[in-house]
């Protein structure tokens, strides 16, 4: 087996995020649920952008965000994602590429148009989010790199990229690829409503051990194991995968390593303004820390300094400099 030269590649929705301030008779007015994730034609995009406040453009997509803040921690990182030939599809390439992160998947001509999320950021600093997946969810397995998934330390994946069949397809590809070249896979499981589509699927991947590294919050697992009991919710999955990682909000986050728990509290912080993002740094910070061979809890704290950092301003991509934050919190 040769020595990995990148830590990590993420595969997973390349999508331009548009954030705008709402109030909860908005969200509440739009039919959904605040806090969650909706799929929407373009039509119905088209049409609830033109009802939002003013708006904020910035690259997001989860796995995206991910390695953006790895590459910030110092790690070497690339990117497999599709956009079309547009504008969005421009500042998407440009953002990430900026960030250090290799992206040379082929753009997509005609439509339909890159993937857009409009999210609605109530007061309380909550993110409703409603995409469309446009080019993204047509990213197919010719469009993989072999040769830069095989290259990589860990393989990292979204699970809301799982719902389209080329992706889909095209991750299993990515799965084997990884496998065969003696890396790990990290996966993690985005949203209750993409469990709830994919329950099954989601389990037979750990169930073969396709598995090495499992991120979900309280709710997806509550929603994946379909226990109502945390502890033996966490211990269910846990048996299934050698490290499991749970964030619980407010109140930290936990992980289990082949039979060692270690759990960390959230990171203080003077006010929430923007939840978006939340969970894709702090996997972000977790690997990192992993990758650099520090302890369990340590990548847990990294994963919360993160975490906070991105909850305390507008977006999903990182303003501070995290290395510098994580070496005066951890050292």
């Amino acid at each position: 087996m040769t020595e990995p030269t990148l830590d990590i590649v993420a595969i997973g929705n390349a999508i331009v995020d548009v954030l705008a301030q709402a109030d909860d008779a908005f969200v509440t007015g739009e039919g959904v649920t605040k806090g969650s994730m909706r799929l929407m034609d373009e039509a119905t995009s088209d049409s609830l952008y033109s009802r939002m406040g003013p708006g904020r453009e910035i690259s997001g997509g989860s796995a995206a965000n991910t390695v953006a803040g790895m590459a910030m921690m110092g790690a070497k990182c690339g990117f497999i994602g599709q956009v079309a030939d547009d504008q969005l599809g421009e500042v998407f390439t440009h953002d990430i590429r900026a960030n250090g992160v290799t992206f040379e998947t082929p753009i997509r001509q005609g439509q339909p148009s890159t993937a857009r999320c409009l999210i609605l950021v109530t007061p309380d600093g909550q993110r409703t989010m409603n995409t469309f997946l446009g080019a993204s969810q047509f990213l197919p397995e010719s469009a993989l790199d072999r040769d830069l998934i095989a290259a990589a330390r860990i393989l990292y994946l979204e699970g809301y990229l799982w719902d389209p069949e080329e992706p889909r397809a095209a991750m299993r590809a990515a799965i084997d690829v990884a496998h065969r070249a003696g890396r790990q896979v990290a996966f993690t499981l985005s949203d209750a409503f993409c469990i709830s589509r994919h329950r099954a699927d989601f389990l037979a991947l750990l169930d073969s051990k396709a598995i090495d590294i499992l991120f979900a919050n309280e709710v997806e697992l509550h929603s994946l194991t379909e226990m109502e009991d945390f502890e033996e919710a966490l211990e269910t999955v846990a048996a299934k995968v050698p490290t499991l990682v749970v964030t619980r909000g407010a109140h930290g986050a936990v992980a289990i390593q082949k039979g060692l728990r270690a759990e960390v509290q959230a990171e203080p912080i003077e006010r929430i303004v923007d939840t978006t993002g939340a969970g894709d740094l702090f996997a972000a910070g977790f690997m990192t820390g992993q990758i650099q061979g520090r302890s369990l809890e340590d990548s847990l704290h990294m994963g919360a300094i993160a975490a906070a950092e991105i909850i305390s301003h507008y977006g999903a991509r990182p303003e501070a400099k995290l290395d510098e934050l994580i070496k005066a919190r951890l050292g």
